[in-house]
């Protein structure tokens, strides 16, 4: 892509990110359909996925906080103890742990309160269970619940602040791409809601 002040193709453009502001290109994706070939997940013998029906305010924090932090996951970190119960344990809203040997490593979280839409809200998994397969067995489980009572449509949306193989990872998992927009917001690193040593990939313009 053209530099700032080089000539481009028309229909280029630029735009400035305030400093002290983070930016992103949001993917919305979706899945009119359950695939071919669902059926109930396989149980694994080192791998559980356990629902968590009335999480812990600190539970729910760490595991968050464990999963995302790299990514800068903020929004649910920047609430307080009321705000964040309110939104986790409403009836609509689904929550599930991925324990391997009696430690959390992943989390699933689905909103069915727009029915008969079903809504990928956060999903992923620790560091060191990328690439080992947990993932796959984590969004098996995440298409059997939702398709199990036969929805119009499940979907999600993937940033570019996320890992960098979570938007195919989505797209062989089934879903399929349909809207694409720009977010921009404080940096959670310099509003203290995250460390500043978060996501060192994505440097701190202030």
């Amino acid at each position: 892509m053209p530099s700032e002040g080089e000539g481009g193709s028309q229909g280029h453009s630029l735009a400035v990110v305030p400093t002290g502001k983070i930016a992103a290109v949001v993917t919305h994706l979706e899945m009119l359909a359950p695939p071919l070939a669902l059926s109930a997940p396989a149980a694994h013998a080192n791998l559980a996925v356990e629902r968590v029906a009335m999480p812990d305010i600190d539970w729910y924090r760490g595991i968050y906080r464990a999963v995302g932090e790299d990514w800068l996951w903020y929004t649910r970190l920047a609430m307080d103890d009321a705000e964040l119960a309110a939104s986790i344990r409403q009836p609509g809203i689904e929550i599930y742990r991925l324990v391997r040997e009696n430690a959390d490593i992943g989390l699933l979280e689905l909103d069915f309160r727009f029915r008969p839409d079903v809504e990928l809200v956060f999903f992923g998994v620790v560091a060191d269970a990328i690439g080992t397969g947990a993932a796959h067995i984590l969004m098996r489980h995440a298409i059997h619940r939702a398709w199990r009572d036969a929805p119009r449509r499940f979907w999600v949306h993937t940033c570019t602040l996320d890992h960098p193989r979570a938007l195919r990872f989505y797209e062989r998992s089934g879903f399929r791409a349909y809207k694409r927009e720009i977010e921009i917001d404080d940096d959670p690193r310099l509003t203290g809601v995250l460390p500043r040593s978060a996501a060192p990939w994505y440097p701190i313009v202030e």
